[in-house]
């Protein structure tokens, strides 16, 4: 998770955590909490979802043609606008109908509210993508190969499974079963 934590630290996440905090009116506090859970789940469900080869090209062909990273150039600009349809379209082709657990698990570990949670995720994702687009352009992924490459190396080498069912087993009993996960993850761009 060292990728991970690089991206949460510093100038970066403090832009993002009081840009998100003013749009939304949770706390600087509880905007850090939403961001520092939700940053690692949304890159396990793209990774999930890379898995397939209609996800990975789903994937690859968003990061050429929308989200290349230039988002990132321009923060606190996107913070600004309150503009969230780009995000939600993002989450519901991340998890389908599965968004609402999600972010029921993410106010259960964070105790904000799922609606604040919501609103969290949906400024959030076109970041991750937008960072994760800077990623693969760098690193000159063009294949699902090089795309799970990258975001096993920005989640630290854990696989998405692992923290998506880490953060939904809330009683912590360590039963989660594969159905719960497989449905979580839906299909990446296929389902629209």
């Amino acid at each position: 998770m060292e990728q991970i934590m690089n991206l949460l630290n510093g100038d970066f996440v403090n832009q993002l955590t009081s840009g998100i905090s003013k749009q939304t009116g949770a706390s600087e506090a509880e905007t850090q909490s939403v961001v520092s859970t939700a940053i690692p789940a949304l890159l396990g469900a793209l990774q999930n979802n890379a898995n397939s080869t209609q996800g990975s090209e789903g994937i690859l062909s968003a990061l050429a043609s929308k989200h290349d990273g230039s988002i990132l150039n321009n923060l606190s600009g996107f913070l600004g606008s309150s503009d969230t349809a780009d995000g939600n379209g993002i989450l519901k082709h991340v998890l389908g109908d599965k968004r609402g657990a999600l972010e029921q698990a993410i106010s259960g570990k964070t105790g904000v509210s799922s609606g604040t949670v919501s609103q969290i995720l949906a400024m959030l994702a076109p970041i991750v993508m937008g960072y994760l687009g800077k990623q693969s352009r760098s690193k000159n992924v063009s294949d699902g190969n090089g795309l799970n490459d990258l975001l096993g190396g920005l989640l630290g080498g854990q696989s998405g499974s692992n923290i998506l069912g880490g953060l939904l087993d809330q009683n912590g009993d360590g039963k989660l079963g594969i159905d719960d996960v497989g449905g979580l993850l839906g299909g990446f761009f296929g389902k629209k």
